[in-house]
């Protein structure tokens, strides 16, 4: 009984690994990149992210566009 159960957490340990990794993986890959934001790290340390649409946001995205217009990534 107790090789039974020690087997079955084994399982269910393995799948909620792969599991977690897989929805990790799709949100980076899919979810993640299809919507702009600006990131704002400040000395202390902490992080601000801003939707891209967002009119803080705004001034930031301007000038990002702005480079990228100017300096297209190749690759």
């Amino acid at each position: 009984m107790k090789n039974n159960a020690k087997r079955g957490l084994t399982a269910f340990g393995a799948l909620a690994l792969l599991g977690s990794l897989a929805a990790g993986a799709y949100y980076f890959l899919f979810v993640r990149g299809r919507r702009p934001q600006v990131e704002l790290y400040f000395d202390d340390g902490s992080m601000v992210a801003l939707p891209g649409d967002a009119a803080e946001a705004q001034p930031f995205m301007t000038a990002a566009a702005e480079i990228l217009r100017t300096n297209p990534i190749e690759g």
